[in-house]
């Protein structure tokens, strides 16, 4: 608990101490985009359900703030109030995720990462071919969180402790989850899904479940990253985007819920830092050779490095001999 009370004080000193530039685009972007990995973590890690369509998930919610909302694009734009547009958009998440856990937990493995890929690539052709509702190839600009007084959550400081609040309560509620009676059921299933029906468990209700769990996670962060963009457009839900999320979650590791936050801290340093180095159209191949590095030397991402780290410092750490116990004299009367 006390490494957990360090880096909340860290977390929480972070804007005191960098620029608004590393308080916005590094540390609040790297926050909302650990929240989407981390509703894929729940699904790999703890259910062995990859999916590709977290971030289709996230795009829904935050097409959905930008309809029922406001926009300057004269396309939609509803005008409700920004608390009814976010419960709807989170709702419409759930619902949405819930119905491709419906459809994709029947299958395992290869076919659930297929399923998941075409609903992504259905969904990016769906809206970037439709004006009406979704304007198509531009998408919908203009997006804007709500002001409380002289408080504009879009500023550096306020947005990044929106992010940091959205991330910490689905921390906690994931690693409660862990140990949670949903949370072992479902990793159970994880590892044997056979023996879990055969005790009376429902496999598919509890997946989807999960699905649902998952939904509502990453459409809060959808909804949080289209005040962060103030836009969304197809390019947004994009595959490419879509599959960046499953190399944020395994490079960071997705056996524990601080593993898809340390994943997109290092994925958003690249992706604003390796521009510098190297051209940025071969961005994707940095990205792509440090995920084979990773994997290659730790299934288990960064955080299974740093285990092994430290079991070999434990190993090579000689331990303090225990003093010898002499045996007691005995002394013989002749």
């Amino acid at each position: 608990m006390g490494k957990y009370i360090v880096l909340a004080a860290l977390l929480l000193a972070y804007p005191t101490f960098v620029g608004d530039f590393f308080t916005f685009q590094i540390g609040a972007y790297a926050l909302l985009l650990g929240t989407v990995a981390l509703s894929l973590q729940v699904l790999g890690g703890y259910g062995g359900m990859v999916s590709l369509s977290q971030l289709t998930v996230a795009g829904i919610a935050g097409y959905t703030v930008a309809i029922l909302g406001d926009n300057t694009t004269n396309v939609m734009g509803l005008g409700w109030p920004w608390w009814c547009v976010v419960t709807a958009a989170i709702a419409i998440a759930a619902i949405a995720a819930s119905l491709i856990g419906a459809i994709s937990v029947r299958t395992e493995g290869i076919y659930t990462i297929m399923i998941t890929l075409a609903i992504a690539v259905s969904f990016f052709y769906f809206v970037r071919q439709n004006y009406p509702v979704f304007n198509g190839f531009t998408g919908l600009a203009g997006v804007e969180p709500p002001r409380f007084g002289a408080l504009y959550l879009r500023d550096p400081a306020p947005f990044y402790y929106l992010s940091l609040a959205i991330a910490a309560v689905f921390f906690w509620a994931v690693r409660y989850e862990r140990h949670a009676t949903f949370g072992l059921a479902l990793q159970a299933i994880r590892d044997n899904p056979r023996r879990m029906a055969a005790l009376g468990y429902n496999v598919p209700l509890h997946r989807v479940a999960a699905h649902a769990l998952a939904g509502v996670i990453a459409g809060t962060a959808g909804v949080a990253l289209v005040w962060f963009n103030g836009r969304i457009s197809p390019g947004t839900v994009g595959v490419d985007v879509a599959i960046d999320i499953l190399i944020i979650a395994v490079i960071g590791g997705m056996r524990h819920p601080i593993g898809p936050f340390i994943g997109a801290l290092v994925f958003v340093l690249l992706e604003n830092f390796a521009i510098d180095l190297i051209d940025r159209e071969r961005f994707n191949t940095v990205i792509g050779l440090c995920f084979l590095a990773i994997v290659f030397l730790s299934p288990d991402g960064l955080l299974g490095l740093f285990d092994k780290a430290r079991q070999a410092v434990r190993a090579d750490t000689p331990k303090p001999q225990e003093p010898r116990k002499h045996p007691d004299k005995l002394h013989h009367n002749r």
